[in-house]
């Protein structure tokens, strides 16, 4: 009996012993140049699956009153590439393809048919800025409505006419301060804000709010998941 309390203490203390260990062995593996890209992107899709299973459709970001939106001049432009790819707005579309009902070449004139939001919402900038700015466009939960997208689909993948190229989750999609913006500031987007039509996500990082949109695809399956996600960074990355 006594031998067998002896074990039992044994393995308690073995177990307590480990765990404090275990930060040490952490350490230590990232130590190792073999381990760290491993182990980083181990540690940033755990992150990505426990943020996308803890975000909800009904909770929605922040608004705020005119009196706090800042000037349009605080609003900085970022761009992967070019300030203004040259888009040619009288001949814009944007083609849609992938698991929808009405795929083809839509107008900016035919996504502003759609009901007109327009929130004052925070945009929160990867580099550390963030500004609170006006925006206005379609949800793009009723444009996928429009082109019978099959809502059960994994993401909805972007592409850009600068190359740049990103994808949102489904439920980001259907979110209802998702943005097809078309406005900022009560006025059409300008050029360096991408004209004509960009994405305007609130409750994501900005990088995930892709400008100078060309094509949107509804899919399961994706190549490439986003231009800086493929670099490393977060592919989910909520606010």
């Amino acid at each position: 009996m006594e031998s067998r309390i002896n074990e039992r203490k044994f393995k308690r203390i073995n177990r307590r012993e480990l765990l404090k260990l275990a930060p040490v062995v952490a350490l230590g593996a990232f130590a190792l140049p073999k381990l760290q890209a491993p182990l980083l992107k181990a540690g940033l899709g755990f992150s990505d699956w426990a943020s996308a299973l803890l975000f909800r459709k009904g909770l929605l970001a922040p608004t705020y009153a005119d009196s706090e939106v800042a000037p349009i001049e605080k609003f900085y432009v970022n761009d992967y590439d070019v300030d203004d790819p040259g888009v040619d707005f009288d001949k814009w579309t944007l083609t849609v393809s992938g698991s929808v009902q009405k795929p083809g070449d839509y107008t900016l004139a035919q996504i502003q048919a759609l009901p007109k939001i327009r929130h004052n919402t925070r945009h929160v900038c990867v580099e550390g800025w963030d500004v609170i700015g006006s925006f206005g466009g379609a949800r793009l939960s009723d444009f996928l409505r429009v082109i019978g997208a099959d809502t059960t689909s994994r993401v909805v993948y972007f592409e850009c006419a600068d190359d740049y190229y990103e994808s949102l989750d489904m439920a980001t999609a259907l979110h209802p301060q998702t943005l097809l913006c078309y406005e900022m500031y009560h006025q059409p987007l300008t050029r360096e804000h991408g004209a004509p039509l960009r994405l305007q996500i609130p409750t994501k990082v900005g990088y995930k709010q892709a400008k100078y949109l060309t094509d949107l695809k509804v899919t399961n399956v994706l190549q490439k998941v986003g231009y800086w996600e493929d670099q490393g960074y977060s592919e989910f990355y909520g606010l």
